[in-house]
């Protein structure tokens, strides 16, 4: 029993191999991933109690868990087997599809790299780029609100920023799950932006099964409190105002909503605006060629990138102006439902698509350009400084968000038209300003979101919209 025994050296490691790895599988692995998960727990536990909204359980599981619990959904069930009948194809192929829709829909939250790491960047990059500013009070807009309603805020878009700068406006509210788009599914953005709990939405080529597996993660996450992020506008803006807003997830969340229920659906309004879009003339080329799906060249990028960082290694980078967010009046899905019962969808739509325009800031260059465009495109300083109080005057009136640079209309205007120079949009000379041959369309750009505002009605009773013109430009 105890007699030595002779086998091969490569037998005994291939044995000492597969020790090792039962006793990693059984014994090692589990210890640490306990150890692991049980440090992230009492860091979600502390995290949770600096929130205004603290991380539901449903943003914690496991992504495969996730996965697992919405393809065994009842509704997706249903929804397989309708798929099934209509296509011809057997269930356990229109099954193996509900599961790879739902792998490509769920996302897989880290804590340590939403907060450790995305709020971190999400600061940096906005404060490299902008002087930003957060409507002042606003915090008060999300921390007013029942703790059991889930909470959508539902933004314009207005630049691939709207991310970085709503992330970092909701840093010490909640953890943000947004809805984004096919064109961040890509290397490495796709494990990047899934770590930070987004989740994909095709917006083409959609299937009735897609949709059905799409609407129920939708509502599952609503159900469960998570905290969500929408550009109900479905893309950029390429005229630089606020667009309609299309029905698709807030028809999700309202097709399963029931006024008896007790959690609450708040959308919360989120207006943004910028002294310059980083995409802008992509994005006013894409709106003369009427192409909505626009390619931008990785080496152009690339290129651009390279320009700033040796523009900051030279110490002659210049911020991009300001960038504001602000919030608009919040809006109760269940007092929706109730007043208007037959209202439909895209009511509700339209409703938050005026209140994001009622919240949208005025800025010193948007201010200017549109100053400049209602004057004809050319105008004397003097003229200019006369429109810009009176369309301050206007703006305040009517209970719109301002930014302004100085705290006056002037100083706010000259701040404008110099940004406007700088890029070759208008050209000042001898006190007088006019656009540049060929800008019209840039003007008109950064004029959309000040016009749009004047032209809107007054922002929401019951909703403080303050006078932020500001004595400086310091970040709030």
């Amino acid at each position: 029993m105890f007699a030595p025994v002779e086998v091969p050296l490569w037998l005994l490691i291939l044995i000492l191999l597969f020790a090792a790895v039962t006793f990693a599988s059984h014994f090692l692995f589990p210890s640490v991933r306990w150890f692991f998960r049980r440090r992230m727990e009492r860091a979600v536990e502390r995290l949770n109690k600096r929130l205004d909204r603290p991380i539901q359980p449903f943003k914690l599981m496991r992504r495969q868990d996730n996965v697992i619990r919405l393809i065994y959904d009842a509704q997706v069930m249903e929804a397989v087997a309708e798929y099934a009948r209509q296509e011809g194809v057997p269930r356990s192929v229109a099954f193996a599809r509900a599961k790879s829709y739902a792998r490509e829909i769920v996302p897989g939250f880290s804590t340590a790299w939403y907060f450790g790491f995305a709020i971190w960047l999400a600061r940096k990059l906005s404060r490299l780029f902008y002087t930003v500013h957060l409507g002042r009070g606003d915090a008060e807009t999300v921390r007013d609100i029942d703790e059991h309603s889930a909470v959508v805020f539902v933004m314009n878009h207005r630049s691939n920023m709207d991310y970085v700068l709503v992330t970092w406006l909701a840093a010490d509210r909640s953890a943000l799950s947004y809805a984004v788009g096919e064109w961040a599914r890509v290397w490495p953005l796709k494990a990047l932006i899934r770590a930070m709990g987004a989740y994909f939405i095709r917006r083409r080529y959609s299937s009735t099964l897609y949709r059905a597996v799409l609407a129920r993660y939708v509502q599952m996450s609503i159900e469960e409190g998570v905290t969500q992020a929408m550009f109900p506008e479905g893309g950029l803006s390429q005229n630089g105002a606020v667009g309609p807003g299309k029905k698709g997830l807030l028809h999700y969340i309202v097709r399963d909503f029931a006024p008896h229920r007790e959690r609450d659906v708040v959308f919360v309004p989120v207006a943004l605006n910028y002294d310059r879009v980083l995409e802008d003339r992509i994005l006013i080329g894409a709106a003369r060629t009427g192409e909505r799906r626009f390619k931008v060249r990785l080496s152009v990028a690339a290129g651009w990138v390279w320009q700033l960082i040796w523009q900051k290694i030279r110490g002659r980078f210049q911020k991009f102006g300001y960038a504001a967010v602000c919030y608009g009046a919040p809006l109760s899905l269940r007092e929706f439902v109730t007043n208007h019962p037959d209202a439909s969808t895209e009511v509700l739509s339209d409703t938050l698509m005026t209140r994001i325009r009622a919240a949208v800031p005025l800025l010193p260059v948007p201010l200017a350009a549109a100053c400049l465009a209602r004057r004809g495109g050319a105008a004397s300083v003097a003229d200019l400084q006369q429109g810009a109080a009176d369309l301050v005057a206007a703006a305040r009136a009517r209970g719109a968000n301002m930014h302004l640079a100085g705290g006056n209309p002037q100083t706010a205007l000259q701040v404008g038209l110099e940004a406007l120079a700088l890029r070759g949009i208008v050209v000042v000379e001898d006190q007088a300003v006019r656009i540049a041959p060929g800008q019209e369309d840039a003007l008109s750009f950064y004029a959309a979101s000040v016009l749009q505002r004047l032209s809107e009605p007054d922002a929401v009773q019951g909703h403080h919209t303050p006078d932020l013109t500001l004595p400086e430009a310091s970040e709030t």
